[in-house]
């Protein structure tokens, strides 16, 4: 990377200090003095018609007229300066480096469409000032960097909109194209499957409602169960495999409603629902679809950067928006001259939707999120982040929820289980990033998060009719708590990176230092009978068609710490123009598996012409087991991390600025995987293996303009071996062929109409045959499940078509957004799997069909 040296300066005034201030010289002045113009016309008809012969009809008033004229002169020129400044906002930020975190002197930043525009001062700010209210875009150049947009910067009266952006060095630029650059990408040191997404595209996409998990599932690789759930699954791996950061900082996941316990006592495969982030709090997301470098791992995955909204240093905001689903609460603004602080508060209540949707027998799902972060400019070399996250949930489904009339059989019922759960997830956390020198940086983390799940089990036998009608839902036996479940995880991490640039290198250095603590309990109450069970599970007797579940080969208790430790170093070598080359290795320590790992890793960038590239990725990704299987070891066996071997190669074509092409072809290799070879005992081994392989295709177009676009199709295929002498079998996220299509128009300063497709294939689950009266006695009538074989048919493909429509209203002193937003519209019910009813011998689907929400938003 270029090491870019301070300006020689042998004299700066207190003028040439000052920051440069634009001041809507030419089309901005032209509309302004043209309100004032109307405005004056306005109050001198007024004082002509109406108050002057006031004067004229009052003889002993005559005298004072002149005093008079001149009061109301003055008045008039106050509100024709008070209607001006109820019409315009100021514009002010920073540029920095993004290699060296360094203020840029000289940036020209130009408001697109307009004659308006400045330059950066010594310390990298920049000000606009009077800006007619409404919605503006940004282009940030300066000789050697890429070329920056930013959209949407949204100018309220009497308001400063304040935000810091960071400039990326051109170094590995496709010939002479201008590339425009979005936050990680067009990166020379992240080449192959990265993608990015701003605060407004993640606003804009439809069907999200704002969510953050549910934005991503349409970026090419990347899948989930969809419908009910968000979490996302990448290139043939879990929702559990996957790199979560929060302003450099990891989180255990970023979903509400997981359910832990639910699938025998472990965790979903499907993974969470809802994200923990509430609407716009996200301010700019990186994700890289595999082949991430080694300042990243205990995941084997993909990479997730989430970076939280900083504060508005200049003015405050406060906006509050209510909708079906609940309300959300927003504070963004100045706390003390050096800090800013932007906090939120969400609260969400699901029973207006199951009403709205007709889902019975729901029960009360309720979640808050609470988020405070604070930005510090302590001085011109450091700034300090600390960031606050609390996120609890209380879904549950007692006896008294469920009502007579309706069908155990019917597509989500729930079946006969009740449950009470109450879980949390907190974070605290400091982020400091120090300038050493004109060319390096150093951040220091500091942080501590928390977990908490304390979930109970039971279920409910009611009478039924011959078609699966409940009749009594309290006639036969019922238990609230026949399986529980608590798991508090406790870590206290601490992470420090430096990084220094060269001429033509980039060296990235760091140490990650963590302890953890486990306080797990499993527990059965009595012993208990599985209908589902798989032909290959041992049974004393092939004629029992189900299986017992006994509280000695269940029960766990587990209460211990560890220690985890971890150092890398990256480099990203710009070897000629054309050839960027990106070596880097990991050492990880792993406490409770008492295991010593390096990971080597390589990515590079060859520049075909002038505007395409051929990019690639190679290494080894070591994931840690869960802390939950690690708790849930019956017999104290120790569990090895997990290995993965990826590789990609791929091929850009950049046709614009902000439109490109990307075309990747990957490969895994799985070793070590974990499996449980007997569904009734909590023991797991490392017998597994497998492979996935598949390729991505993608043509995006970013937000630039007034619009923005994807299109996207993937291929994959992955297979799982717990070497149990079955053979090979699908991965659960086994999904050969996804498409997806997305856009997003803004017409105007009023209307924002955006519109995704999605389809995939059906995932794969279990084929099954059902036994009747397993315990042969009709007063006691029990059907059973017998799993034939693992991942042997499909769900129906999945399909939805979601539209979003936004109508903002700019008033004088605030703004206000009314938003429609329909997931699934054709109301296709996409099931996500399927619940088997002993009672009936009938599977309840378990899914979601079109699911709308509808509110408005309002800024003070």
């Amino acid at each position: 990377m270029r090491n870019h040296k301070p300006m020689l300066i042998q004299k700066v005034s207190d003028a040439k200090r000052r920051q440069p201030v634009s001041r809507a010289p030419t089309k901005g002045k032209f509309l302004s003095t043209k309100i004032w113009l109307q405005q004056k016309q306005f109050w001198l008809n007024l004082l002509r018609n109406e108050v002057a012969p006031l004067f004229y009809e009052i003889p002993e008033m005559k005298q004072h007229t002149m005093e008079k004229g001149l009061i109301l002169t003055l008045i008039l020129c106050m509100m024709s300066v008070l209607s001006v400044a109820q019409s315009a906002g100021n514009l002010k930020g920073k540029i920095i480096e993004q290699a060296t975190k360094q203020p840029l002197i000289g940036v020209t930043v130009q408001v697109d469409n307009t004659q308006l525009g400045t330059i950066t001062d010594i310390d990298g700010n920049f000000s606009i000032e009077n800006l007619p209210t409404g919605s503006y875009s940004l282009t940030l150049s300066f000789i050697g960097f890429q070329t920056k947009k930013v959209t949407d910067i949204i100018i309220s009266t009497n308001k400063t909109y304040y935000s810091e952006f960071e400039l990326l060095d051109n170094v590995g630029q496709l010939g002479e194209v201008t590339v425009v650059a979005f936050k990680g990408e067009n990166n020379p040191s992240t080449p192959v499957s990265a993608f990015s997404y701003s605060r407004e595209e993640i606003f804009r996409n439809a069907g999200s409602q704002g969510d953050i998990m549910r934005a991503l599932a349409v970026l090419p690789g990347v899948v989930s169960a969809g419908a009910q759930f968000s979490a996302i699954a990448a290139r043939g791996q879990g929702t559990q495999d996957n790199v979560y950061m929060v302003d450099d900082m990891p989180m255990f996941n970023l979903s509400h409603l997981e359910a832990e316990g639910i699938s025998s006592g472990f965790n979903d495969p499907n993974g969470g629902r809802f994200s923990i982030f509430a609407p716009r709090v996200v301010d700019n997301v990186q994700f890289q679809n595999g082949g991430f470098d080694a300042t990243f791992g205990r995941k084997s995955s993909s990479y997730l950067g989430l970076g939280i909204k900083e504060g508005n240093k200049e003015s405050s905001s406060v906006s509050a928006q209510l909708e079906l689903l609940g309300v959300t609460m927003i504070y963004d603004g100045p706390l003390t001259q050096k800090t800013s602080l932007f906090t939120s508060a969400r609260y969400q209540n699901f029973a207006g939707v199951a009403s709205l949707t007709g889902v019975p027998n729901m029960g009360t799902i309720s979640l808050s999120d609470f988020l405070v972060k604070t930005t510090t400019e302590i001085n011109a070399k450091n700034k300090l982040s600390f960031i606050a996250m609390y996120n609890p949930e209380s879904p549950s489904r007692s006896i008294e929820d469920i009502e007579s009339g309706t069908n155990i059989n019917d597509d989500n019922s729930s079946g006969q289980v009740l449950f009470n759960h109450r879980g949390s997830n907190a974070l605290v956390g400091l982020n400091l990033r120090t300038l050493t020198s004109s060319s390096s940086y150093w951040k220091n983390v500091l942080y501590f998060r928390a977990s908490m799940v304390d979930n109970r089990f039971g279920y409910y036998t009611p009478s039924l009719a011959s078609d699966g009608e409940i009749l009594d839902p309290e006639s036969g036996h019922y238990e609230d708590e026949l399986r529980t479940i608590q798991n508090n995880q406790q870590e206290l991490g601490y992470r420090s990176i430096y990084t220094k640039n060269y001429d033509r290198l980039t060296l990235t250095a760091g140490i990650d230092a963590i302890a953890i603590n486990l306080d797990y309990e499993r527990n059965l109450a009595r012993v208990d009978t599985l209908y589902t069970f798989r032909s290959t599970d041992v049974r004393p007797d092939p004629s029992q068609y189900y299986q017992i579940l006994d509280p000695a080969l269940y029960n766990a208790s587990f209460e211990n710490t560890a220690f985890n430790g971890s150092a890398y170093v990256s480099l990203s070598w710009n070897v000629t123009n054309r050839l960027t080359l990106n070596p880097g290795l990991r050492y990880d320590y792993t406490g409770f598996a008492e295991q010593h790992t390096i990971s080597p890793r390589l990515s590079g960038s060859l520049t075909l012409g002038d505007r395409q590239s051929i990019n690639f990725a190679t290494g080894i990704y070591y994931q840690d087991v869960a802390y939950s299987n690690i708790a849930a070891q019956s017999f104290g066996d120790v569990i090895k991390n997990e290995r993965t071997i990826q590789n990609i190669l791929g091929y850009k074509m950049q046709f614009s600025g902000d439109l490109k092409f990307v075309a990747e072809a990957w490969h895994k290799q799985f070793d070590d995987l974990i499996v449980q070879p007997n569904r009734v005992e909590s023991h797991l081994t490392n017998e597994g293996t497998g492979h996935a392989y598949g390729a991505d295709f993608s043509l995006i177009k970013r937000l630039s303009k007034k619009y923005y676009g994807q299109v996207s199709y993937s291929y994959m295929q992955s297979v799982r071996d717990d070497n149990d002498g079955l053979g090979e079998y699908d991965f659960t996220f086994n999904i050969p062929h996804v498409f997806s299509a997305l856009g997003s128009y803004k017409p105007n300063d009023k209307w924002v109409l955006s519109a995704k497709f999605r389809y995939s294939t059906g995932r794969p689950i279990d084929d099954y045959i059902v036994h009747e009266n397993v315990f042969n006695d009709l007063s006691m009538l029990r059907y059973s499940q017998e799993l034939t074989s693992r991942n042997g048919r499909l769900l129906d493909d999945f399909l939805s078509f979601d539209i979003r429509a936004d109508y903002n209203i700019q008033m004088k002193r605030s703004d206000l957004t009314v938003f429609l937003d329909i997931t699934d519209i054709q109301n296709t019910f996409n099931v996500n799997f399927e619940q088997f009813i002993p009672l009936s011998g009938q599977v309840s689907r378990s899914g979601l069909g079109m699911f709308p929400t509808f509110g408005l938003k309002i800024e003070l």
